[in-house]
Order: structure tokens, then sequence, then C-alpha cells
């Protein structure tokens, strides 16, 4: 269907290309297979050295929609093309398009109709990057939350986040009488015009409308020989462009009092645009960084402290050295930033307070950025941490190479006297394919780093198989005194280019490959590739890569997509449901059983544990199989089956079970067998209201309420600990009284043991002696739970000043602290000895055991502490801010504590003063809160399990 001359287009989409006359015609025809007919092509080339303008020409030869038209010199960047093409534009709106991307087939008709419908001056719409080069097909959506629904402002005041981040031309239609009206064009002769021209056009339009539909294919290939203009942040007039383009956004901004706005774009910069330079310094010579460095403070400097809020410690930090020019501190912090967790500096202590580096600290300012104390590196031990490796020689050989490189080793958490041993891994990065393990020869303390070095004889060990396993990754695994850190190699500041490249003998022949070529991954670590030097390799990689895409090769590669889907299902959560409820019906019980859990499989603790322990002290015979969560068991008992949460053996033992043991919830949408007996111990009384007594659950759709009620219908029995569960949980989960075991909690049997022993319990002490904990004076637990923000969990933060209670106090008693499960908490040096973190502690008792006061909020473990009948302090400094927050109450703390309730930090370090006198004061009072809240708990309620469903069954007792 053709386009007459004198009709108006609807749409005007200009195409700019330059020496790219392979692509255009594809870009070219996704316009013109466009749904939206009535649309006009202009090609606009700035002046190709190769045939692109004659291809142009030749596609305006077969099409009355096409025009071509040509620069008469090269404008060297992307505006003044679009400019051109802009200016003999017919239709009545334009789109930018690139030569090497593509429009969505309905994208102009869906832009059309947003435009006409809304009066917008501009319509946005979602851009998929398309990584050509990827074989898995990958794409990814560019800031979809923009674009999640149809929108319409009429101010980009309204929506700052467009301004900051989607700051491209090509995935939006402009109404043309408003581009000409307002007099938009692209800035010349300077790069990420995009981002100018975009500002300039939202702060223009007196209506912008955001649609959900996808509109733009951005072709991105990351293994480009050649970077875009974008990328080639190398180039220092590359940061001198970004920053000019920045400044002019901001005079913008400033002639309009768009002050807001302006602070938004500052911490995109600071977030985003500077990162992308960041990550390359380490790569790049002193004179570039100078420059980049003197250009960075110009800019930045000037940016109020707002802009710097919402930065991470480690970004602020970043920020911080690179206005001082500090390379030696610097250079380790972006390897940080770039690979968050590890840690790249040896630290420094000082007055308590743990810093990354000594520079800077008489700066108050400086003091402030460089302290990461909070990051909590100081409190973990070597094997949980990801220590910066620096490569500091490499060398080539005719048998392979010699690396050599220092591990960072912070607060010396490797010890002088540790026994070292390390060894090199040698992994191709495409999974399920070979390892190769070589031994470090040397590896001593060399300072304040750990030193090694290591003759690698990759071209005789090393055999790749060849073709599919082109990248290969190494690491380091380092084991100090029998505890294992492994680390990845940091280059960089070492060349790799001077070496050459190793020889090797793949597998599948020296036809395929006959070198390995190391280069640095996109995070900054050692990598190597296999590549082809000898005629023979480069003849057969060609002609691999040109059968690659022959008919043959397609249909091998859509078999093994499917052979990879199929696996993919095979483990994805549906086809493991599926499978399960199969199993229920054709797979026998096994009788004696029994699974257990605890908090999702986290711990072992809780109820659970001491049902299970009661088994065993009475010879119960039974097997018993416990879950875990993460990639590894800890704290579990050796003799025991373990098995993964969700993993195919987990979903085998509770098809199988003739018991389930827990006490939150086996996953929901697995349904239990009726031969199944399903002992639900749940973890805590109720403050918070709970179950469908939560607002939340009900607003809920009747089918997720239902969904929810019947996995709650699983639980046979649910373990109660007075008439207050009785009255809130029962009916909160709508579980029928037949359903109760009124034993009490089995994780509480030690507790109440404990409220007349005259010794320490065995639990307790083990615990004190592994933490160091003096058992000479008393102890103090404080176990606070978690706040929540429009449904989010917040970040635990001390409600007083943990230094000045150390020093108040830390001469008359230890203080614990155990947070929530869902928070965490690092404690500074300066109060180490005096407080004492045990929130990672995984089971409770033995920390309840060993505390002679307790201070606590709203959390539960209210309930089980008061069976010491122990004195107890409840800290509710945001009562009010709690409960306006949260799913309200059961019953008002202030009027049932059993002790006192206090508001502020100093009334809390009043009523501390005197641990005997509050234990006296209130003792009546904890009496009468436990018969209140917990008259089950008698000390027996495992017994009395064991022996109703192990033991004589039938006898409730």
């Amino acid at each position: 269907m053709s386009q007459h001359p004198d009709t108006t287009p609807d749409i005007s989409v200009v195409v700019i290309v330059f020496n790219d006359a392979a692509r255009l015609p594809t870009a070219v025809q996704s316009v013109l297979d466009q749904t939206l007919r009535n649309v006009e092509v202009i090609i606009a080339d700035d002046h190709s050295t190769d045939a692109s303008f004659e291809v142009a020409q030749q596609l305006a030869a077969r099409s009355d929609r096409v025009r071509a038209i040509q620069l008469p010199e090269n404008s060297g960047g992307c505006g003044e093309p679009r400019n051109q093409g802009v200016a003999v534009a017919r239709g009545r709106y334009v789109m930018f398009l690139d030569s090497d991307d593509t429009l969505e087939p309905n994208a102009c008709r869906n832009m059309l109709e947003a435009a006409e419908s809304t009066g917008a001056d501009l319509v946005s719409g979602l851009c998929l990057r398309v990584h050509t080069d990827n074989r898995h097909g990958k794409t990814v959506k560019w800031y979809p939350w923009l674009y999640r629904e149809t929108r319409t402002f009429d101010s980009v005041a309204e929506i700052p986040d467009l301004l900051v981040f989607d700051t491209l031309s090509t995935n939006k239609c402009y109404r043309r009488e408003f581009l000409i009206d307002s007099g938009l064009v692209f800035p010349r002769g300077i790069h990420y015009e995009d981002l100018l021209f975009s500002a300039q056009a939202y702060l223009a339009a007196s209506r912008i409308t955001l649609i959900p539909n996808t509109v733009y294919f951005w072709n991105v290939v990351e293994k480009a020989a050649e970077k875009s203009i974008s990328n080639r942040r190398h180039e220092i007039n590359n940061f001198a462009d970004r920053v000019e383009i920045h400044r002019r956004i901001d005079r913008i901004l400033a002639e309009q009092g768009q002050d807001e706005l302006k602070l938004h774009k500052d911490r995109k910069f600071l977030k985003h645009d500077l990162v992308l330079y960041l990550r390359d310094l380490p790569f790049l010579d002193d004179e570039y960084r100078h420059h980049f460095a003197e250009m960075a403070r110009g800019y930045i400097q000037d940016f109020s402290q707002e802009a710097y809020e919402g930065l991470s410690p480690i970004h602020r930090l970043c920020a911080f050295l690179l206005l001082r020019e500090d390379w030696k501190n610097l250079t380790p912090a972006i390897d940080t930033l770039i690979n968050p967790g590890k840690v790249s500096s040896s630290l420094v202590e000082r007055d308590g307070r743990v810093y990354w580096c000594a520079e800077h600290l008489d700066d108050p300012v400086g003091r402030e950025i460089l302290d990461v104390t909070d990051l909590g590196y100081h409190a973990k031990p070597v094997q949980r941490l990801a220590l910066r490796n620096q490569v500091t020689a490499y060398t080539e050989s005719p048998t392979g190479v010699t690396v050599a490189g220092a591990l960072v080793n912070p607060l010396g958490v490797i010890p002088p006297n540790a026994k070292l041993k390390a060894e090199l891994e040698f992994r191709a990065r495409r999974k399920s394919l070979q390892t190769f393990r070589f031994p470090v020869q040397s590896v001593k303390h060399e300072g304040v780093s750990v030193a090694w070095q290591a003759d690698v004889p990759l071209a005789a060990k090393l055999r790749p198989l060849g073709i599919i396993d082109e990248v290969w990754d190494v690491r380091l695994h380092l084991t100090v005194d029998g505890e294992r850190t492994t680390s990845r190699l940091t280059v960089g500041q070492t060349s790799l280019e001077e070496g050459g490249a190793v020889r090797v003998r793949p597998r599948l022949g020296r036809m395929t490959a006959d070198r390995l070529q190391p280069h640095a991954s996109a995070k900054g670590h050692l990598a190597f590739r296999l590549t082809q030097h000898g005629r023979l390799a480069r003849r057969t990689s060609m002609l691999v890569q040109r059968n690659m895409q022959s008919p043959p090769a397609e249909l091998a590669k859509k078999m093994a997509r499917k052979v990879v889907a199929a696996r993919k299902d095979l483990h994805s959560g549906p086809r493991k449901i599926e499978t399960y409820h199969r199993m229920i019906r054709l797979l026998p019980v096994r009788t004696g059983t029994v699974v257990f859990e605890s908090h999702l499989g986290k711990q072992y603790s809780d109820s659970p544990r001491a049902i299970y322990e009661e088994m065993r002290r009475r010879g119960v015979p039974f097997k018993a199989v416990w879950s875990y969560a993460g990639e590894r068991p800890t704290g579990f008992p050796k003799d025991v089956e373990l098995v993964r949460r969700w993993s195919w053996p987990y979903l085998r033992a509770l098809a199988q079970a003739e018991f389930w043991i827990d006490n939150q919830g086996f996953p929901l949408k697995l349904n239990k067998r009726p031969e199944t007996t399903y002992i639900q111990t749940w973890h805590g009384s109720a403050l918070k209201r709970m179950g469908f007594d939560e607002p939340k659950y009900r607003i809920k759709p009747e089918h997720e309420q239902s969904a929810y009620q019947e996995a709650i219908d699983r639980f046979d029995y649910f373990v109660v600990r007075g008439r207050h569960d009785e009255k809130t949980l029962a009916p909160a989960y709508r579980i029928p009284e037949e359903k109760l075991l009124r034993t009490g909690y089995p994780r509480n049997d030690a507790l109440v043991r404990a409220k007349d022993a005259e010794t320490l319990d065995p639990a307790a002490r083990e615990l004190a002696d592994r933490l160091g904990i003096r058992t000479d004076r008393p102890v103090v637990l404080y176990a606070p739970t978690f706040r929540e923000q429009n449904g989010k969990v917040q970040k635990f933060e001390f409600p007083f000043d943990i230094d000045a209670f150390a020093d108040r106090f830390g001469d008359e008693f230890t203080l614990l602290i155990r947070t929530h499960y869902l928070n965490s908490v690092t404690l500074p040096p300066s109060v180490a000895g005096r407080v004492v973190n045990v929130s990672e502690e995984p089971d409770i008792t033995p920390v309840l055991l060993l505390a002679d006061a307790m201070i606590t909020d709203y959390s539960s473990v209210m309930f089980d502490y008061a069976l010491l009948q122990r004195p107890m302090v409840f800290f509710t400094y945001d009562w009010e801010e709690y409960v306006d927050n949260s799913r309200g109450t059961y019953f008002d703390l202030s009027e049932q504590a059993p002790g006192p309730v206090v508001r502020t930090a100093e009334d809390l370090f009043r009523v501390l003063e005197d641990l005997q006198s509050l234990a006296s004061e209130h003792e009546a009072r904890l009496k009468e809160f436990v018969t209140q809240y917990g008259e089950y708990d008698r000390g027996d309620a495992a017994a009395r399990i064991v022996d109703r469903f192990f033991g004589n069954r039938g006898d409730a007792r």
C-alpha cells in the first residue's frame, strides 16, 4: 500500500545512519512493517564512508514512504542527523530510530493512539535492550517501573524519575509542532546529546504520557570490538562531554527554579554516571586519572549534602577519596563498589571504631565518611569474608604462567601464626563444565597482606574442551587454620597485555583453539579466553562460526535449547509441586519417619528440636529427617538425614513421612496425605494480631484467603501454651478446638526446669564459655522485635547510644544483643567484652537461660522469658508509631507488662541501675503474667507429646 505524496503522514520516523549499510535495511523495514501504515521514513546519513547512503537511496527508490538525505560532512554524533531529519519531516508526530535498532511492530500505532487520546506533547514507551550476541537471547527492560501502566502527567516535576533515568530520545513520540514551537534541537558537536534533548523536552512538555507497551528494540553487542561512543569511557573527552551536558541541564533547571529536580539529577549522577567511570579508573594511567579527578571535583564539589544521602557507605567513601585524589585508598574502594561485599582495605581501628584507612581522620567529614564500622567487616570470621586479592605479578612461559598476588588482611583476621595453604582454581564459566586446580607454592604474611605465588602449568595440565568452554575464571582458595576463604583475582595495576597468550591443547584438538588469552572481566577480575593464533585454528574457528548459522546448526541449537528448557522445567516450582502430589498418590508411607523443620529450615532449634531430643533420649525407634535452608547445613546433629528445603529428597521425605513436625509451616502449596500426622508446635504467643486477624489478610481476595486456609487446615494438631493462645492464635488461624494440644511449648521445658535450679544450665554455660561471657557478674539480654514501614522490614538501629550504655554499665553486667531473625546488628569494637551479639545463635533457649534480666519491647519472647521468673524491662520508645504501623495488638502492653515500661533511654538506664530491686518489685506481677499467658508450660511438654504420639498412643494425658 503506497502513500500519496500529498497525504500528511501521521508519524515521521527519522532513521540515522553512519557506516552501517548492512543493518540499515532491517531498521527501515521495521518502520515499513508497522501496523500503522501512514508512516514515513526519513533516512539521515551522517556522511558515511561506506555504502550506507547508496543503500538509503535504493530503499527510497523502492518505496514512496522512504526519503534519504545526506549531511555534507560528518557531524561526529547522533544529534545533527536527527535535527536535519526533523527539518524535512512532514508527519504530525516525530520518532527517532538508530540504524542498528528496530521498532516493535505496533509501536507507532500505540504511540499515536496515546498522544491523540491524551493530548500529550510527548509519549514514551518501554525500551527493550536485546543482547544480540547472547546465546540465551538475553533481554533487559529499560527502567520498567516507569512503564507498568498508562499514566499522564502535566509536568515532569510530578515524576522526577522520568527525567533522571529514562534519558533516551528513541523510545518516544513527539508532536512535531511542539518540537518546532519549543525550538527543541539536539546539541551539535558534543556527545550525550540525548540527555540534554530529553531533559529539554520533558521540561517543555505541557503533557507527558507513559504507556506500558514495548516500542523500541535497542540492540546491544556486549563483545563488540569497537565500543559505542557512550561506552568509550577511557577517553577523557567522553567524561568532559558528559559533565558539560549536565552543566547545561543544570542551567535550565536553575532558570526554571526546579531545585527538587536538580537534587534528583545530582543523586543519579553520583549513583550512576560517576560509577560508570570509576569502574574503569584502575585500568587507566595517572594522567587520565588526574584529569578525571579535576573534572569530577569541579562539578560535584558543589553538590548539596542531600545529594549524598541516598548513597551506600562505600559509594560515599569513593566520592570523598576521588575529590582528594587518594588513589591508594580509592582504587581498592572502587573494587568493593563494583563487587559489593568484598573487603578491599586492611582497615584501621581508632577509638573503638573501624575506618577504611588511616588517612583523612583529622578531617571531621572524612572521619564520618570513612567510618565503616556498621558494615560489620570486623565482626566476621575469615571464612565469611570475601577478600580483595590483587595480582601483583603476571608472567608467561612455554609451560604456563607465574602469578603472584597480595590478599588483603583486614584488622589481622588472618593471624601471623596461622597455618596457611592455598590453591588456584580454573573453572569454565559455563555451568557443569570442567574445573582444574593447581597448588600455590608460596603463601606467607608480608606486611599488612598475605602474599602468594604460584607456577601454573596451564599448557600441560589445563585441558579445555574447545569451542564451548571459551571463558575461564580464576579463584584462589586460601585455608587458614582449617577454615577456607575464596577470592577472585583483581587486576588493573598489573599489565596482562605484554604476556601474549599461553599454549593449550583442547580435548577437541588445536584446530578449535590453541591459546589461552588473559583479560580482565567486567568486574575487574583475572579471566582467560580461548583464542586461535595458528592459521589452522583460525580457519577452523571461522568455519565453525559460519556453520553455526547453517540450517543443521540452527536445528541442533534449537534441540539443545529444548533440552535446557526441559531441565529447567524439571526443577521448576510448578513441576516439583505437580510431581510431589503424584508422589503422595503413588508412594507408600514410611512408618516411623518424622520430618522435622524449624523456622523454615534455617535452624536446628525450638520445639521441634526439643521433641526430637526427647525421642532420642528415650530411644524411641524412628527415622528422623531434618530440613535445612541455604547452601550447607550448620549446627544439625551428625547422625540425622538432612534434606535441603524444596529439593527432590525433601519432597519425597514429606510425601512418605508418617509425621510432620515444625514450628512455622511447611511449604503452603504442598498438600498433606491423610495418613501423615502434622504436629504444628508454633513459635510464640501473640501480642500483635496474627493470621486472619491481620488487616492485610482480611482484604485479600477470596481465592487467596481460601488457599491460605487450606494450608492451615493441614495441621492435625496445634500446640498452645495457655488460654491466651486459645483466645487469640486459635481463632486467628481458624483452628478448631479438637486440634489444640494443651501441652505448652516443648522448647520451654528447659526454662521451667531452670526456674528453681541452683546451678547454671549446661547449655547456658557452654554458650558463655564459647563466647567468653563472664558468669561471675549479671548478664542482661536486649531482645527487641522488628519494625516495618509500608510493609517493608526496617533496618535495625539502636534506640539508645550503645557506647554510652557500655560506659555506664560495662563494669556491672554484660549486655547480650539478640535481634529478630529479620534483622541483623553489628557492634563497634568499642564495646567488645561488655556487649556481645548473640543474634546468630541458632537456638534462643540457652541465651534466655544465661540472662539474669531482659530488656524487650513487643517481642513474643516476653512470654517465654517470664517462665524463668526473672526481671524484665519493656522499652517502648515508639509505642504509638509501632501500633500505627503494625497490625494492631491483642492487649495494652502498658497495662499487662510484668515489669517497668519505659519510654526514654535515660529512664531505661535508671531502672537498670538496681537489678535486685527490679526483681523483687515485680515478682508477684511476673507470677500473674505466667498464669495468665502460659499456664500449660509445666516443663513436660516434650514428654507429653512423645507419650501421646510415639509411646502409649491415644493417651491424651
